[in-house]
C-alpha cells in the first residue's frame, strides 16, 4: 500500500503569497487609519463652520475611535473564518460610502452619526492582524505583524495633506459641485479606498488561509478567559491607545502651551506619530531575534524615563524668608525642542511596543490569533477613547497641562510591574530551588539550575515562550 502526499496549492505554499497579502494589507490599513483619525485636523476647520464648542467637537474624534475600536474582536474572528481578503475588501468598500457622506454633512448631528460610521475603518487592524499571522511563517511573523502595525502612520496623513489642501480649495467648488476645504478631505479618502479595495482583490491569493473556517465559536473565544489576554490587553493600552490618545491630543496640545499654528502642530505632532508607527517593523524584527519580553522591557523602561520629564510642571519654589521678602530658585520651564525630543523617544518606544505586543499572540494562540488579537486590539483601541477624556479631567483638577503625562507614566508604570511579577512568579514556579540558593548561605559557588533562561534558536528565553 502507498501513501500520496497531499499536493499543496502552489500559490498558498509561494512565500510570494505571503508577501503579497503583508505588503498589500499594510498599504490599505494605512489608507484606512488615516480615514480613523481625519477629524483630528479637519475638526477645527470644523468648528468654526458649525459654531462648535471644545465639548462638542471632541465628540466627533471621540465617536470615530469609538466606533473604531469596538468590532475589532469579531472583526479578527471573522477573518480567521472566512478570510482575510474578502473581509479587508469589504471594509474599504463600505467605508467609502460614509466618508464621502461626511462631505455633505449639514448639521452636528448627522456629522456625529457619520464621523462615527467612518470610525468603523479603525477595525481593519484587527482584520490584517489575523490574516497576515495565517500566510507569515512563524519565523517571520514578528516581523510581518511589525509592518502591517506600521500602516498606524496613516494617522499624520491627514496631518501633511490635509492644511494645504483646505488652504487651496477652501471656499470654491471643484467639481461636480462637490465643496473644497475640509469637505474635500473626505471626498479624496472615499475615492482612494474604492481603488484600493479593487487592488486589494486584484492582487492577493484568492485562494485564502482560513484558520478558524471549520472551528466552533465557543472554541475560538475560549483563550479569551485566560488573564494572560487581559494582560497583554493592559499592555496594549499603554502603547497603543496612549500613541491614539496623543495622536488626536498633541495638536491642541501644542497650540495651547507653545502658541504655534495649526499647521505647525500638525507637523510636530508627526515627529511623534512616524517612530510610533515605522518602528514597529524593527520592533518586529527584535522581538524575533532576542524575544518579545525583552522588548516589553525597553519599552516600558523608556516610556517611564519620557513620560517621568515630561510630566514635570514648569514654574519654581517661592521661599518666604523671615523678614517677609520673597525669592525664587529652581525656575523650570520645557522649551518646544526638548519637549518634542522627549516625545520622538516616548514615540520610538511605542512603536517597538505595539510590535512586541503582537508578537506574543501567535506564539501562545497560534490558533487564535483572530479573536485574541481582536480584543486586545478592541481594549487598546478603547484606551485612545478613554484617555484624552481623562486628559482634560486631570488637567483640569491639577492645573497642569503636563499631567497628560502624569497618566501615561502610570499606565506604564502599573504594565510593567504586572509583567516583572509575572515574570518572577513564573521563574519561581519553574526552579523554586534558586529561591532557597539565594536565602541560605552554601559552601562555595553552586552551579545554575539547568533549564533557567535558556535560550532558543531565536533568541526567545523562558520568560517570551511561556509568560
Amino acid at each position: 500500500m502507498s501513501i500520496t502526499a497531499p499536493v499543496a496549492d502552489p500559490v498558498s505554499a509561494s512565500p510570494s503569497g505571503a508577501n503579497r497579502v503583508m505588503w498589500t494589507s499594510t498599504v490599505a490599513f494605512t489608507l484606512m487609519f488615516a480615514v480613523w483619525l481625519m477629524f483630528g485636523i479637519l475638526g477645527k476647520p470644523i468648528q468654526e463652520e458649525f459654531g462648535l464648542t471644545d465639548t462638542q467637537l471632541s465628540w466627533v474624534s471621540a465617536l470615530a475611535v469609538l466606533n473604531g475600536a469596538m468590532w475589532r474582536l469579531p472583526a479578527g474572528m471573522l477573518a480567521d473564518r472566512i478570510g482575510g481578503r474578502k473581509v479587508m475588501t469589504a471594509m474599504l468598500a463600505v467605508t467609502a460610502v460614509p466618508a464621502f457622506l461626511v462631505s455633505l454633512a449639514e448639521s452636528y448631528a448627522m456629522l456625529l452619526v457619520l464621523a462615527f460610521l467612518v470610525g468603523f475603518a479603525g477595525n481593519a487592524f484587527s482584520v490584517g492582524i489575523a490574516w497576515n499571522a495565517a500566510w507569515a511563517p512563524r519565523e517571520r511573523q514578528g516581523f510581518a505583524l511589525g509592518l502591517f502595525g506600521a500602516g498606524n502612520v496613516g494617522a499624520s496623513v491627514t496631518k501633511f495633506i490635509g492644511p494645504p489642501i483646505i488652504a487651496a480649495t477652501a471656499g470654491t467648488t471643484v467639481v461636480l459641485g462637490l465643496q473644497g476645504g475640509w469637505r474635500l478631505i473626505p471626498v479624496v479618502y472615499a475615492v482612494l479606498l474604492l481603488v484600493m479595495a479593487a487592488t486589494l482583490w486584484l492582487l492577493t491569493p484568492s485562494q485564502d488561509r482560513m484558520p478558524g473556517a471549520s472551528r466552533p465559536l465557543g472554541e475560538m473565544l475560549a483563550p479569551l478567559s485566560q488573564v494572560r489576554v487581559w494582560r497583554f490587553s493592559l499592555y496594549y493600552v499603554a502603547v497603543f491607545g496612549a500613541y491614539v490618545a496623543l495622536s488626536a491630543w498633541m495638536p491642541l496640545y501644542y497650540m495651547n502651551n507653545y502658541g504655534v499654528s495649526l499647521a505647525a502642530a500638525g507637523l510636530l505632532t508627526a515627529v511623534f506619530i512616524f517612530p510610533a508607527s515605522l518602528l514597529r517593523p524593527v520592533g518586529g524584527w527584535f522581538s524575533d531575534r532576542w524575544g518579545a519580553r525583552r522588548a516589553m522591557y525597553g519599552t516600558f523602561f523608556v516610556m517611564l524615563a519620557t513620560s517621568g520629564v515630561l510630566m514635570m510642571p514648569n514654574g519654581h519654589v517661592v521661599i518666604n524668608h523671615a523678614d517677609g521678602t520673597q525669592s525664587e530658585h529652581l525656575g523650570y520651564a520645557m522649551h518646544i525642542v526638548p519637549f518634542t525630543l522627549l516625545l520622538f523617544l516616548l514615540g520610538c518606544a511605542m512603536g517597538v511596543g505595539k510590535a512586541a505586543v503582537y508578537k506574543h499572540i501567535p506564539e501562545y494562540f497560534p490558533g487564535n490569533v483572530g479573536p485574541v488579537g481582536g480584543l486586545v486590539g478592541m481594549l487598546g483601541g478603547l484606551g485612545g477613547f478613554f484617555l484624552p477624556p481623562l486628559f482634560a479631567y486631570t488637567t483640569a483638577w491639577s492645573g497642569f497641562p503636563t499631567s497628560t503625562f502624569f497618566v501615561i507614566f502610570l499606565l506604564t508604570a502599573l504594565c510593567l510591574v504586572w509583567m516583572h511579577l509575572t515574570v518572577v512568579r513564573m521563574l519561581h514556579e519553574r526552579s523554586p530551588e534558586v529561591s532557597a540558593d539565594i536565602e541560605v548561605p552554601t559552601q562555595g559557588p553552586q552551579p545554575a539550575p539547568a533549564g533557567i533562561l535558556a535560550g532558543s534558536t531565536h533568541g526567545t528565553t523562558f520568560e517570551e515562550t511561556r509568560a
